[in-house]
């Protein structure tokens, strides 16, 4: 077996007063900086950053190397804040520098103080802005290879499109439709005190009728297939990348975005419509059966005054929300996949923040959805 190629460790000083480290600070990758640790000088300063955001590897060897460089610009006065280090990363250089300070009786280098609250608040806020300009430029990179492989046909993957329709929408209508025949349980049987106490029980039909068809139904399918489908996504496609197999697709001239995004995004565009008319019709069942038991309302009746409260519009505003719930979903889970870094814990993060992001997003669109056909009168 080849041994794995090891990115070179490098030391970068773009500014007098910066200093950023990369790459595998390994036995193996430390080799190719020991001309450059000699060379590494501050003039006219006393404070100094390194940022080891980019180190991908670090071994005692490697730590050990940095803790030298960092003592040795100690004692010609300058104080090194070495920060952006991996928490494992970090760990190991606390060991190891103290073992440096045991070896030359000079403390180690001080770490970089806990950051305040507000400090805490700009750092989430700069990541959630990057992520999401990330996120776009995602967006815009797919909607580019999906114009692509509809100007040429031959590049769309069918195989894998239905393959993801039947895993993301064959598969999910048992768990989709016995949820969807509670909620509409549900629904009817809250309702059923108040419309009876008015004398008003052939009213459940509208009651579950417009609130199943034009709000739940589409909504409890969408974080049903959100925390099914978006999260199988993400982690599919996060360990391909941890494996590096989405890098020798690369190599070999195959796109990820052609082979593993457009394929599920199709997929669930078509899949989750669908979906939806099940859990219409399994929804508008379970308060059928509830009406009967709880108000006396027969199936016929109940079906007619469904006919009538319920106008195709209503029902066609459900359906229309479908589309884009899947692509929020598909989109999301793809993106936080392609993103995923280190190893099998990441893999896990990742998939945690693709299934809260869609349903965060899901609930916004279709809040977003309510207010523009409130405005549209629909």
């Amino acid at each position: 077996m080849k041994p794995i190629p090891v990115a070179p460790a490098a030391i970068a000083q773009s500014t007098p007063q910066d200093l950023a480290l990369s790459g595998s600070w390994t036995a193996r990758g430390i080799g190719a900086i020991e001309h450059q640790l000699e060379s590494v000088r501050f003039a006219g300063t006393t404070q100094a950053v390194a940022d080891g955001a980019h180190i991908e590897a670090l071994d005692t060897a490697g730590a050990w190397v940095l803790q030298k460089l960092l003592l040795r610009l100690r004692n010609e006065g300058i104080v090194v804040t070495l920060q952006g280090l991996r928490p494992e990363f970090a760990k190991l250089l606390e060991v190891v520098a103290q073992h440096v300070a045991d070896q030359t009786g000079q403390p180690a280098p001080a770490a970089k103080p806990p950051p305040t609250a507000l400090e805490r608040v700009g750092r989430s806020a700069e990541a959630a802005f990057e992520q999401a300009v990330a996120l776009l430029g995602f967006v815009g990179e797919s909607a580019l290879a999906f114009v692509t492989c509809v100007a040429h046909p031959a590049r769309l993957r069918w195989r894998p499109i239905l393959f993801n329709i039947r895993s993301a929408g064959f598969d999910a209508l048992p768990i989709v439709g016995l949820l969807s025949f509670l909620l509409g349980i549900v629904v009817a049987y809250q309702g059923a005190d108040q419309l009876r106490q008015y004398g008003a029980n052939i009213f459940v039909a509208d009651l579950v009728g417009l609130s199943m068809l034009r709000e739940f139904a589409p909504l409890i399918t969408a974080i049903i297939i959100a925390g099914r489908s978006g999260s199988a996504y993400a982690a599919q496609i996060g360990t391909m990348a941890v494996t590096e197999e989405i890098d020798a697709m690369r190599t070999i001239g195959i796109a990820p975005l052609e082979l593993l995004v457009l394929p599920k995004i199709i997929a669930l565009v078509i899949a989750l419509p669908l979906l939806t008319v099940f859990a219409d019709v399994l929804g508008v069942a379970g308060g059928m059966i509830m009406a009967r038991s709880q108000l006396g309302v027969g199936f016929g009746e109940f079906l007619d005054r469904l006919a009538k409260a319920v106008s195709i519009t209503s029902y066609l505003v459900g359906i229309g929300k479908a589309p884009v719930f899947a692509a929020i979903i598909a989109v999301v889970g793809c993106f936080q996949g392609l993103r995923t870094q280190g190893g099998a814990d990441s893999v896990g993060r990742q998939t945690t923040r693709s299934v809260v992001q869609s349903i965060f997003l899901v609930i916004v669109a279709d809040a977003l959805f309510s207010i523009a056909f409130s405005v549209l009168d629909l």
